[in-house]
This record gives structure tokens, sequence and C-alpha cells, in this order.
């Protein structure tokens, strides 16, 4: 989904107007939940001019990564915000942006008061006296350090103060930062928040890429924050419980060879049918908690779990139930690349009534999965394997079948555990009989 940048508005062509022209471009909300992304990359230059369509830049969010095109035609004034950067807060100005033919000699002023907007916020109170207050080693730091002449010196020598806000040393402290090596950008140099969160060592004094390496840090994208932190709190808050059954796939399987056959390529739709014809059977399990009400969903839209180089990403396959085998299995297979290309728009990974996930392609043949709130379900899917299993009618009194073992997850507020098993075997008899969801 690509986001534009508001019409300019029209303006009068004497230069004094236009310098008042110029105007802010701010960080865009890509989703109504966002509140922070990054700046992937700007795809155009400073001074360059831009038609509507254009891309104007890519924007990392947690989910994704998404093009923002210009609605009309301007000028790329200044950038504010540089490719790479992270956390950037929805609304914050991340350029300047003009028409052609304007004056820009006015959009680095704009920049820069724009770009000293967020880092004031730690030390507004530099300019406000706070003499009432007790413990003013800050403020009185502060004094000292505007008496000291500004020096630009890459590491301070032993014994020598270093000039540094106490949340700038707090950080320091717990990300190992040594203050002696950052560069302060405050008043006479002091360090404050933004320069230890930007400090990047330099590169000859980082470790060498030798065998020897005991470890690399790998640093954490917004997409894989999101992650841990929801993740952890649905663990945390959620009741789970779990209910596992082998399913006799042997059937499912002919009718794929069959189904392979006609298009030409591998098909795993069956089971996101089953899924839909379960959930249409027990609806109680295609619900969400929301507090106050348990919301309990008409048709099937089927979250499905695809691994991704940045993180786990869950694109929706809609109404489910309403599709036939071949429609599923080309809107899976074309949701998982954009997925793994991170070109997902919100509205194809927001949502959901219901998750599956699957590692039986990784030889893994039974595993428990988190549920994705505020779903109620989600059903871990293993691999199928040949075992051999009782059968009085045989002459050797056994035979080998084909068993996949599947997980359910459930939050026993919503689902409870007779519910629960219930929709499990109703999954099991539509696997076990595929001609029933195919009729």
């Amino acid at each position: 989904m690509a986001f534009s940048l508001a019409r300019i508005a029209a303006r009068s062509l004497h230069t004094s107007c236009r310098r008042h022209a110029l105007s802010k471009f701010a960080m865009p909300a890509m989703s109504p939940t966002m509140t922070e992304g990054g700046i992937a990359a700007w795809k155009k230059k400073e001074g360059d001019t831009f038609s509507a369509g254009d891309v104007l830049l890519e924007i990392e969010t947690d989910k994704a990564t998404i093009d923002v095109e210009a609605q009309d035609d301007g000028v790329l004034a200044k950038i504010i915000v540089a490719d790479g950067t992270k956390n950037v807060s929805v609304g914050s100005p991340i350029a300047i942006v003009a028409e052609e033919g304007d004056d820009l000699s006015d959009a680095a002023r704009m920049a820069s008061e724009a770009a000293a907007q967020p880092s004031s916020k730690p030390t507004t109170h530099q300019g406000e006296p706070e003499l009432s207050s007790p413990p003013t080693s800050d403020a009185s730091k502060d004094q000292v350090s505007q008496s000291q002449p500004q020096e630009a010196k890459p590491e301070l020598a032993k014994g020598d103060r270093i000039f540094a806000s106490p949340i700038a040393k707090k950080i320091a402290l717990e990300r190992g930062v040594p203050l002696s090596k950052v560069q302060g950008t405050g008043p006479e140099g002091r360090i404050i928040r933004e320069d230890v969160e930007k400090y990047q060592p330099p590169v000859s004094a980082a470790a060498p890429a030798t065998p020897t390496a005991e470890y690399v840090d790998i640093p954490i994208s917004n997409m894989r924050k999101v992650i841990g932190t929801r993740l952890t709190q649905s663990k945390q808050e959620l009741p789970h419980y779990y209910l596992t059954v082998e399913i006799n796939m042997d059937r499912v399987l002919k009718l794929r060879e069959v189904f392979n056959k006609t298009l030409g390529e591998k098909d795993k739709s069956a089971k996101l049918s089953a899924v839909a014809c379960a959930l249409a059977d027990v609806p109680e399990a295609n619900s969400a908690w929301l507090g106050e009400v348990i919301r309990q969903y008409n048709r099937a839209d089927i979250s499905v779990a695809v691994a991704t180089p940045t993180g786990l990403i869950t694109p929706i396959v809609m109404d489910v139930g309403s599709k036939g085998l071949a429609t599923i299995s080309t809107e899976t297979k074309a949701l998982a690349k954009k997925a793994r290309d991170g070109k997902l728009a919100p509205q194809e990974y927001q949502g959901g009534t219901f998750t599956v996930s699957n590692l039986g392609m990784f030889d893994i043949d039974h595993f428990t999965a988190i549920i994705n709130p505020p779903q109620s379900c989600i059903l871990a899917v293993g691999s199928t394997k040949p075992s051999i299993v009782p059968a009085p009618e045989e002459e050797r009194g056994f035979k080998t079948v084909n068993v996949m073992r599947v997980t359910l997850s459930s939050d026993h507020r919503v689902v409870d555990g007779a519910v629960g098993a219930r929709w499990m075997a109703a999954f099991k008899g539509y696997l076990e009989n595929p001609l029933t969801f195919m009729l």
C-alpha cells in the first residue's frame, strides 16, 4: 500500500511568499496502530524533482517495507531524517518539500528547526531556572558546561570530567557506550540522550571478523521488536491450553496427487479448507476476546504464518470457506511471496479470525504455537510421516498409514476444552474424508 504526499497548496510567485510556502513532510502512519517506523531508504535526493506517482521513500513498519508515493509534482528540498533511521514517531517531520521553481534557500533553516524539536524535549530544563527544586545537579552541570569552551575531542584523557545529562549517562550505562568517545551536540559540547542513541563505534575499534570472534550483535528490527512484545504479552496474559490429535492423511495425499497433476505444481490448500469447514461447524472457535465481549465471526479469515528474513508475519486468506482449493492455493502462494519480499499492505496482514502455523516442511512432527491476540486459537501443523497402526482386518495385523500430528492452542477465556475437542474432531473428520469439504 502506498501513502501519498498531501497536495502542496497553491502559492504566489513572489519570492518572499515562496519562502514561507515550504512545507514540512511528516512521518505518515502506514496503519491505524502504527506509532513509529523507520526510514528504509529515500528514493529521491535533495533537490530532485518528483511527479505524481513517483516513489519518494520506503518506510519500514513492524511488518513490512512500504513505498510512499507523491500525489502531486514537487521538489524534495531537504531531507531531515536520513536512511536507516529507526523509531521515527508518526507525525514528526522527516523532510521539507516545495513546488518546482520555489525558492529553496530557507529549506535548511526549516529542516534544522524541525530536527531540533524532538531533541529539545530531554533538555528543556536547560532554559528554565529550577532554583526552587533542591536536586539541581543537572541544572548546575548545565551552567558549568556553558562556561567550558567547546571542543571536539574523539576521546577524553583519563580523569577529565565528562559533561552529560543524567538520561544520557543512564542509557550509556545500559548499552555499554563509552561516554569518553561520544561527541556531544548539546550546549558547549554537552552529551545528550540523542548523542548516546546515535553513537556508532569507529570502524577501527570494531572487532575483526575472524573465526575466533565469540559473538555478533545483530540490531533488532522494528518487526522483531513488535513480535517479541506481542508474543510475550500473549504467553503471559492468555490462559493457553493445548489439544493434540493424529490424523490419517492417506486420502488427502491421494487427492493432492490428483490436484497437483492438474495444476502442475504442489498444493497444500486442503488443510485451510478443512479449517474453514471445522470453524463453520464449531463457530465458538472462530472468536476473539475483546475485553467486554466475545466477538464470534461469521466467516473464516485465516492467518497463515510465513517466515521472512526479518521475522514471522501472518498474511490473511480472506473468507476461505467460500473459495475452492485452486483459489485458496493461488492466494496463499501470492501472499507468502509478498510477505517474504516485504511488500504486504497493512490490510493483508491485520485482522484474521484464526491462525495456522505449519512447520511440517522442516520435518517437525509436533510443536505448540502461541496465540495471536485477539484471536482465540492457533493450529500448529506438523509433518506427515509413515506410521504403523493396528489393523485387525489385515493378515499381518497392522498396516502403514501416513499420519500428521496437529496441536490446537486455545484461549481458555473464550474456547472451553470441550469446544476445542469438538473443533479438533471436526477438523480431523474433514481431512480423513476430504470429499466431504469438496462437495
